[in-house]
């Protein structure tokens, strides 16, 4: 037993465990959904050097809990469901989204190239978006990737997804994929684009998104007092049940942070808080400026969305009933988005973790949602911390939570491996 630092006067005590110990029963309360990363052991002195290049296929028969409505059979993932479309775009067309395994490589890379085996109708379409995860855990964005043609990420990363996306007009045929490969490399130099200090903050006009009981594109299905948020881009969604990309959006009353869970509203390419060199169309549109807003205020594009629908508001932003009463709206307004994952950790500082399964959840309570977790002991990027609901375990108390960006959400600070029951040099929330 490791005896507990004694608490300042004022301050809740907590455990400081100093190895990894498996967590059980009412810890596994406080975990939430994500991956950890195990660093690659070191090869021998004698060992080869890895592959310049490395190809691999993913197995497209699993359908996962990141699927949306696909089906496999006869060697082929088709739509399942042609009337299926993401609850935002309130489009008649049949969508499918399957996120692939992720694929761990043998040395860093920042550029991957897909040849995809598939049989597309003309009604149909088939898109293939990667991504990339670095050594820290932090994502990259999903960048569509064109059969043949490299997408260069933004970083050099250690572990590579694919992920699908399949549309097909309703009554028409779907697609059939039949195989993906991927190869991917390393270009040298320097990572492409700048890397911002900061998390980057637009002010966008908000709708609410309602429609409970539809599916969202990521295969949420929405309830009654839900929270999340749409983004007109495919970019920044965020895997079912988690808050690898996620926002904070602050109304006329308070802000709250909320997972990208669906597409919309309007567009499905507009990733506008991107500058213009990385931003996928519409790069004459000032940076945080949505085509839907400039098509609505101003006549861009004749004013109409990328599917020729004439924009009937400004909307850059869709939000789910809980989020959008819980900031202060009654009616669609405008609010403040800073889109958290653009942060490139110039406000966080780093800890330690200890712990198996550790929960991250969307707010600083036991009850919220379980947006990740950390399956063993890492490091993690803190940018500030609240205090929250008091959390109880083997004897110790502690109310302080930490919000972590990467993620999306908070972890309670009995799992932060430092002396503090509030952390040094952290703000408040």
């Amino acid at each position: 037993m490791l005896t507990p630092p004694t608490p300042r006067p004022g301050s809740v005590p907590r455990r400081r465990p100093r190895s990894t110990r498996a967590l059980t029963g009412t810890v596994c309360l406080l975990a939430l959904a994500g991956t950890a990363l195990a660093a690659a052991p070191a090869p021998a002195a004698d060992a080869p050097s890895p592959p310049a290049s490395e190809s691999w296929r993913p197995d497209l028969s699993p359908a996962g809990g990141d699927d949306v409505n696909v089906r496999y059979g006869e060697g082929a993932l088709r739509v399942r469901d042609g009337s299926v479309s993401p609850a935002s775009l309130g489009r008649d067309r049949g969508y499918a989204s399957a996120v692939l395994e992720t694929h761990h490589v043998a040395r860093p890379v920042n550029r991957i190239t897909v040849d995809l085996d598939a049989t597309v109708p003309e009604a149909a379409d088939v898109e293939v978006d990667v991504r990339g995860r670095a050594a820290d855990g932090t994502w990259t964005e999903w960048q569509r990737a064109a059969p043949g043609t490299p997408v260069r990420l933004p970083r050099d990363v250690v572990d590579v997804q694919a992920r699908l996306t399949l549309w097909n007009a309703k009554g028409e045929a779907t697609a059939a994929v039949r195989a993906l490969t991927l190869t991917a490399d390393d270009t040298g130099g320097d990572s492409a684009g700048s890397t911002p200090t900061a998390a980057f903050s637009a002010r966008v006009y908000a709708t609410r998104e309602g429609l409970v009981g539809h599916t969202t594109a990521n295969g949420h299905v929405i309830k009654e007092n839900d929270h999340f948020v749409a983004l007109p881009s495919r970019r920044a969604l965020s895997p079912k049940g988690s808050g690898q990309y996620s926002v904070q959006v602050c109304g006329p009353a308070r802000c709250e942070t909320a997972p990208v869970w669906d597409v919309g509203p309007w567009n499905t390419h507009d990733d506008h808080w991107n500058p213009f060199t990385q931003r996928e169309q519409w790069k004459d549109l000032p940076r945080g400026l949505p085509e839907a807003q400039a098509a609505y205020e101003d006549g861009y594009n004749g004013g109409r969305d990328e599917s020729g629908r004439q924009v009937a508001n400004p909307a850059g932003i869709d939000l789910a009933d809980g989020t959008f009463y819980n900031v202060g709206l009654n009616d669609n307004g405008w609010v403040t988005v800073t889109y958290l994952w653009t942060d490139a950790g110039g406000d966080t500082t780093s800890f330690p973790t200890w712990g198996t399964d550790v929960s991250i959840r969307q707010q600083a309570t036991t009850g919220s949602t379980r947006v990740a977790s950390l399956p063993g002991p890492t490091t993690v990027r803190v940018r500030c911390q609240v205090h929250g609901e008091l959390v109880n375990y083997d004897g110790y108390s502690n109310d302080a939570w930490s919000y972590l960006p990467d993620y999306g959400g908070y972890v309670s600070n009995i799992f932060i491996d430092v002396a503090d029951s509030w952390l040094p040099g952290v703000p408040t929330c």
